[in-house]
């Protein structure tokens, strides 16, 4: 079955690598990736919708029917952030677009990106694993026929790809020698961008035991395209 998906964070490092494997898979159909800004790219799957409050999604309602998943990719960093701040633009934001979906695409597979760490309990100490915890849950409740929790933990960038994350892409430049040497001391704790596109790709076509997805279950599952 050919797929029709809707990416968001698709300027961010793994909403583009999702973005660039769905554009390249013979199984996906259609790409709308929704966004504040144009991505600037030019190709026959992708069609882009730009949208400013992620909060709202009723004013575009009518052009968010006729699909099978959605990879919701977008995030922010919590640093310096307070709770409430953090929790709009991360828990609001998610079950907003959430919301929205679920009136119109009954079927659908929802992904989320979320973290290591992230605390499905909601009552420990660290402020943005809870209200990721908060998000998980929420999102896990709503109703869909799939609904998986990507928590990718260390990722390494390919095709390319730059973290939109100034600190991030610091490391990356100088610091993926030591991310190396994690990946051959526990290879299962590190993935890349084209294996979290292909996994969410696979999961929504075969679907998985875990709705909680770890690195090793990333791995696992981006193989069945290879």
């Amino acid at each position: 079955m050919a797929l029709k998906v809707i990416i968001t964070g698709a300027t961010g490092m793994v909403g583009k690598g999702v973005l660039l494997e769905c554009l390249d898979h013979p199984e996906v159909d259609k790409v709308l990736a929704i966004g504040r800004r144009s991505l600037e790219m030019d190709h026959p799957k992708l069609e882009e919708l730009i949208h400013k409050d992620f909060t709202d999604f009723s004013p575009v309602s009518d052009q968010l029917s006729g699909y099978d998943a959605c990879y919701h990719c977008m995030g922010v960093s919590a640093a310096g952030m307070s709770e409430s701040d953090y929790k709009r633009l991360t828990h609001t934001v998610s079950i907003s677009l959430a919301e929205e979906l679920s009136k119109h695409n009954p079927s659908l597979t929802f992904i989320y990106v979320s973290g290591q760490g992230t605390d499905s309990s909601e009552k420990g100490r660290t402020m943005w694993a809870r209200v990721k915890g908060n998000t998980e849950n929420d999102l896990l409740n709503m109703g869909f026929r799939q609904a998986f929790m990507f928590r990718p933990g260390v990722i390494i960038p390919l095709r390319g790809i730059r973290s939109a994350t100034k600190m991030y892409q610091f490391f990356y430049d100088y610091f993926m020698w030591l991310i190396k040497i994690v990946k051959a001391i526990w290879p299962k704790s590190v993935v890349n961008t084209t294996q979290i596109g292909l996994a969410m790709i696979n999961v929504t076509h075969n679907g998985y035991s875990k709705n909680i997805i770890d690195p090793p279950d990333i791995l696992e599952i981006s193989k069945s395209s290879e």
